[in-house]
């Protein structure tokens, strides 16, 4: 099924930083163990309100205690220790895929001709193996678990379905919850592009932005809404989302969605929509805890599964060791000024943390931007344009960054501070080592 290729190509250049020689790779020394990391330290803490753009409306517990938009909070207060050497791993060989054979053309699938023009306007020519295996059993109203790695297509294996739906039925009403504002986002503007100019009118429904705007544009004529776990439950608290009204419900990135802490809102979410809705449920991953919610939330699916294996693996891994009495901004200063280092991802581990070493980097002559949650979503959004276009080279971000933004050639991962779990680890360096191409991963440690 797979060949190897011989042109792999070298790989991108060396980690020195040229200060004193600090020390890469190797094993960990014995007994020695990281810090660990929690309580009030973690990004991922906080109040509902500064966590979600200042909007609260009710006082539920989630599970774990943790804040609503935000993630896992503090993780039971102690975080968990991870060894050097986990942070050690060469990438594997490159290996050419035999090109996809589809068994349909997007012309074979039955949607109206206006989104088939509108796919061919975007360039799109033969279905991704989930589009093609997907979209039939969607059309034909199936529920749907499909596996597949970010990066793969199934957002439109998806939205051409539920656009073409809604074409047959204006009436038709979708909601899709994924669990990034930046990944609502992202969904919304392909489905802006799919749908041309039809009247098809969509709502994003995040935090950070003004939820009196989006209380407004509900209010108006809307066929599919697109948002996080907390602010659709904030907008169904306040009768402005009646569940009910949806007949197909699409949970996205879902086992991301249970790793940050929001089962409890998608059970709430779920318990709330129609008993004969459609539903469809995407996960890069089949956990003891995914495959209960399928058995919860769906009726007798079909399950597709076009994963390749872990991004991790088209990832050089490394560590940098940092002397006593040595700064980590000098050590980072001096990578990042070398030529290889052309597009970085740099990872904080607390909100201030993040903000204060991308503004030390911009002292520093550096094109930086930087994300975290105390910024609000156009500032984000601005920052992650910059990075995606190239005119800045560095983007310091918290784990916001870590799950389901999809950013092309990414040179080089850094984590400035340790991941508080090895999972975590995996999502980061994950936004390196796409495709066919080989990333770097680098992480601090003292």
């Amino acid at each position: 099924m797979y060949k190897k290729s011989n042109n792999r190509g070298p790989r991108q250049g060396g980690v020195n930083s040229g200060i004193q020689k600090p020390s890469f790779g190797g094993s960990p020394r014995q007994g020695g163990g990281l810090p660990r990391y929690g309580g009030g330290q973690n990004n991922r803490g906080g109040s509902r309100g500064s966590s979600r753009g200042g909007f609260s409306s009710s006082s539920r517990n989630r599970q774990g205690g943790s804040p609503r938009y935000g993630g896992r909070g503090n993780r039971g207060g102690g975080g968990v220790s991870i060894q050097h050497s986990r942070f050690i791993c060469k990438a594997e060989p490159i290996i050419e895929k035999i090109e996809y054979i589809p068994i349909h053309k997007f012309e074979d699938f039955k949607i109206d001709n206006i989104l088939k023009n509108n796919i061919y306007k975007k360039g799109y020519v033969n279905p991704t193996p989930i589009q093609d295996m997907a979209m039939p059993l969607v059309l034909d109203g199936k529920d749907v678990v499909g596996i597949a790695n970010t990066g793969t297509g199934k957002t439109a294996a998806f939205l051409l379905p539920l656009l073409n739906k809604i074409l047959n039925n204006p009436k038709e009403k979708a909601l899709v919850i994924v669990p990034t504002r930046e990944l609502a986002l992202q969904i919304n503007e392909e489905l802006l592009d799919f749908k041309g100019h039809l009247k098809i009118y969509s709502v994003c429904c995040v935090g950070g932005m003004s939820i009196y705007n989006q209380i407004s544009n509900l209010r108006r004529s809307n066929n599919i809404v697109i948002g996080t776990p907390g602010r659709l439950m904030d907008l169904v608290e306040r009768k402005v989302i009646h569940l009910a009204e949806f007949g197909t419900i699409v949970l996205d990135e879902a086992d991301r969605m249970l790793d940050m802490g929001f089962v409890n809102d998608m059970r709430s979410l779920m318990a709330g929509m129609a008993p004969n809705r459609q539903t469809l449920f995407f996960s890069a991953t089949i956990t003891s805890e995914v495959d209960k919610l399928i058995k919860e939330f769906l009726t007798n699916p079909e399950t597709i599964s076009v994963k390749t294996g872990d991004t991790a693996k088209n990832v050089d891994q490394d560590i940098v060791r940092v002397p006593k009495g040595e700064e980590k901004i000098d050590h980072l200063h001096a990578m990042l000024s070398k030529k290889e280092f052309s597009k970085v991802l740099i990872f904080g581990r607390t909100k201030y943390g993040v903000e204060k070493l991308s503004q030390s980097l911009i002292k520093k002559g550096f094109k930086a931007e930087s994300i975290h949650g105390d910024k609000n979503q156009p500032k984000r959004q601005r920052a992650l344009k910059s990075f995606r276009d190239n005119q800045s080279q560095i983007l310091v971000a918290t784990d916001v960054a870590a799950r389901g933004l999809d950013i092309p050639n990414v040179t080089h991962v850094i984590n400035y501070d340790i991941p508080a779990t090895y999972e975590d680890y995996v999502h980061r360096i994950g936004r390196t080592g796409r495709g066919d191409k080989t990333g770097i991963a680098l992480t601090f440690v003292n």
